[in-house]
């Protein structure tokens, strides 16, 4: 990854900002996007003080013309574009028969158009480069998760235009990875959206127990340099995909008894 020019979206905090990291001390160049423009500008001096080469950009990876705009940059920049990572996205929780649908399209703008947005702008220099397209998705992706309509909605969505893609591209030599993270330590749950689209505030599950998103960016850096095609991260993660292949009744039950767990759960016990 040494020269390599990397975009992170969503990469002010949390998983992305662990990638910008990673990828940073690898000698990878580096492009990140994010809304609030405080909180970029806060990551871009972090980073550059470690002596990584990094630029923010501040976007809102729902927007075409901001995408659009953050290939630009990245070429104005560094002349070309090597690798994408679609790291920007928002959660949600309430039941679907309670949740606004304003809600589960906002899910849907960000995870999933946001993304198409991202490749349709970055892909011809990454095909010209035979690099890499990277979707940071989830195990929801794999299996649904009640209380998660929109979000496990647009991660299934997400993971059929990975796959697409893949296989459109299967001779072109660029490399096309589908991460999928388990619960993982970081502030998607802290600002995922409730049923009328208010953010949630308090993580409903025990930070602490989960993967560091450090810990969670060393996968994902890896599986990128190897170029794999799919990453399942935890456990937990490996179990749910595996028991919603060959036991999806029991995957039903055992899903609802974990998220039933949670701490105000929208689903009772």
């Amino acid at each position: 990854m040494k020269d390599k020019v990397v975009i992170i979206t969503g990469a002010s905090s949390g998983i992305g900002k662990a990638m910008a990291e990673r990828f940073g001390r690898a000698g990878s160049r580096l492009l990140i996007t994010g809304r609030n423009k405080a909180e970029l500008d806060k990551t871009v001096t972090e980073l550059q003080s470690k002596g990584i080469t990094i630029v923010g950009f501040q976007a809102d990876v729902s927007l075409e013309d901001d995408n659009r705009r953050m290939a630009e940059e990245a070429i104005r920049a560094y002349g070309q574009i090597d690798v994408l990572i679609n790291n920007a996205g928002i959660s949600m929780r309430a039941l679907f028969s309670e949740v606004d649908l304003d809600v589960v399209k906002k899910v849907m703008d960000i995870n999933f158009y946001g993304v198409l947005y991202a490749t349709k702008y970055c892909l011809p220099e990454i095909t010209k480069n035979k690099g890499s397209v990277v979707g940071i998705s989830s195990i929801a992706g794999f299996r649904g998760l009640p209380g998660r309509t929109g979000y496990s909605a647009s991660k299934f969505a997400l993971n059929g235009f990975l796959e697409v893609l893949r296989t459109e591209l299967l001779k072109s030599g660029v490399h096309v990875l589908t991460a999928c993270p388990g619960f993982t330590a970081s502030n998607i749950r802290k600002r995922s959206l409730t049923k009328d689209g208010s953010q949630q505030g308090e993580s409903p599950r025990k930070e602490e127990k989960m993967m560091t998103a450090e810990e969670c960016a060393d996968h994902i850096y890896n599986a990128t340099v190897k170029r794999k095609r799919t990453l399942i991260l935890t456990t937990q993660g490996k179990l749910a995909v595996f028991l919603n292949k060959w036991l999806p009744g029991m995957a039903d039950k055992m899903v609802y008894n974990v998220m039933a767990k949670e701490a105000n759960a929208p689903i009772s016990k």
